[in-house]
């Protein structure tokens, strides 16, 4: 049986689908972009910021569940320019214990949702 996962913490889905979707003990997330969920204006000054509000939205939906990023266990990161990987994967990182960091692919992609430079999604497990 499946549950949805919708908090106000993070950016309200712009389409058919919903923020997350828990099966038994795991969580499969929807992408995140940088939306401030207040404004659901894009946070794109500069690369760090952008993938800041994007962590910090999959936060608000990790918590919505009742975990945090220590129960992730995959990730994806789709990204339009892999010159801006090094940046991307230092604020990335920063949520993450190293030791128990959870597997992950980072992709290159022609495009994303309203123009966005990065997008990540993620599978977690309590």
């Amino acid at each position: 049986m499946k549950k949805i996962i919708i908090t106000d913490k993070a950016p309200a889905p712009i389409g058919p689908y919903n923020q997350a979707v828990l099966v038994g003990n795991t969580l499969y997330t929807s992408g995140q972009i940088a939306l401030n969920p207040q404004t659901m204006e894009l946070v794109l000054e500069t690369i760090e910021a952008e993938t800041t509000q994007v962590m910090e939205n999959m936060k608000a939906v990790l918590e919505a569940a009742g975990m945090t990023f220590e129960n992730v266990v995959k990730s994806t990161i789709f990204i339009m320019d892999m010159n801006n990987f090094a940046l991307i994967n230092s604020v990335y990182g920063s949520y993450f214990d190293e030791k128990t960091a959870p597997a992950r692919e980072t992709v290159q992609v022609a495009g994303l949702p309203k123009g966005v430079n990065v997008e990540i999604s993620m599978i977690a497990i309590n």
